[in-house]
């Protein structure tokens, strides 16, 4: 095994010196496949595109995303930012190579987030662009553009994560083989619309879910807060220990996810708009309006106190949902209406 994570380093030592015009290009790719970017973009993006896709999304980021972590409990996996000093690889073969602000996650390494979460949430979006490109090409070197696209760009985002030196290849390959899995399993049965305490249970359910193991573990012995005591002592600068890289901020975000998902579909204004048409201007109008609401609300500080922080990370990400799904539609259709002549009678 220690070749094999010593492999990763000196992978992470050629991306890092051989390429170096490359660093922003890394830096924007790792940002694009983080798992708050599909909340983010692809999210909205894909709701205001195709209703059943974009909850689609919605659904399978936090359900994949409450499975990496739980998965990171039981796999453990060591960081390479980290493993290069515990190790003491640097004294056996000094490697070149230098942390980023986004290196420094606190959570184990083993799956890929970047690679498992994102890569089964673009799977519906892949899906349905490739169904739409096959009835309208005839050729088949158009039709797998989609597919090759999706393929493309998770590997690009996990060179970048190797290149920051956040993941081995190994956790990569292994995130991405989980993520593509996951996608094709689910997206076939995503629940669309359902009772308000199905979306309520849902996110009790993934709050007591990952506390129960997390509480079963800790009652067998095992220390899960190992990861975040090597994040905070070898990360080089203490400011890039950031709390939303904790392991139960992803599951605040979840839980509160799937509740807004809930009362944003049996909200007033959502049942306004359910079977309202909106052209595509409006559709480019909600995208824009929703990506600057959202932009302001991710960027809001963070309470200091880690329960405080976690409450806090709750809210936001129902409000998220209730946003694009409900509030945004209804704003531009209601006023698009408004701006509509009135109908003459004849």
């Amino acid at each position: 095994m220690e070749s094999t994570l010593g492999a990763g380093i000196a992978m992470a030592e050629a991306l890092q010196n051989q390429l170096p015009w490359m660093e922003n290009v890394w830096l924007w790719v790792t940002f694009l496949g983080d798992p708050k970017s599909l909340f983010l973009f692809y999210f909205p993006a894909a709701y205001y595109a195709s209703r059943r896709v974009g909850i689609a999304v919605l659904w399978i980021s936090l359900i994949t995303e409450w499975l990496n972590l739980v998965f990171k409990w039981l796999l453990f996996g060591d960081r390479p930012f980290w493993w290069v000093h515990e190790s003491g690889y640097y004294s056996q073969a000094p490697a070149q190579v230098h942390q980023f602000p986004a290196s420094c996650e606190t959570g184990p390494g083993s799956p890929s987030g970047h690679c498992m979460i994102t890569g089964a949430a673009l799977w519906p979006i892949m899906t349905a662009i490739s169904s739409h490109v096959a009835t309208r090409a005839h050729s088949r070197w158009v039709r797998v553009i989609p597919s090759l696209a999706y393929c493309t760009f998770l590997l690009a985002v996990g060179l970048s994560r190797v290149f920051l030196l956040a993941h081995f290849p190994h956790q990569v390959l292994a995130g991405l083989i989980t993520g593509a899995m996951l996608g094709w399993l689910m997206a076939p049965r995503v629940p669309m619309e359902r009772e308000l305490s199905f979306y309520g249970l849902t996110s009790l359910a993934l709050l007591l879910g990952a506390s129960l193991i997390y509480w079963t573990l800790f009652t067998l012995g095992l220390d899960l807060s190992w990861s975040i005591s090597l994040a905070s002592k070898w990360c080089e600068r203490p400011e890039w220990v950031h709390l939303d890289s904790r392991p139960f901020a992803s599951l605040s975000r979840d839980s509160g996810a799937a509740l807004g998902l809930g009362i944003a579909l049996h909200s007033p204004c959502y049942a306004q708009v359910r079977r309202a048409y909106l052209g595509h201007g409006q559709k480019v109008v909600c995208l824009v309006l929703a990506l600057g609401l959202l932009g302001p609300l991710d960027w809001l500080g963070y309470p200091p106190q880690i329960s405080l922080f976690y409450i806090f990370n709750f809210l936001k990400y129902t409000l998220w949902p209730c946003l694009v799904l409900a509030l945004v539609p209804w704003v531009v259709h209601t006023f698009s209406a408004q701006e509509l002549p009135p109908v003459r009678s004849s």
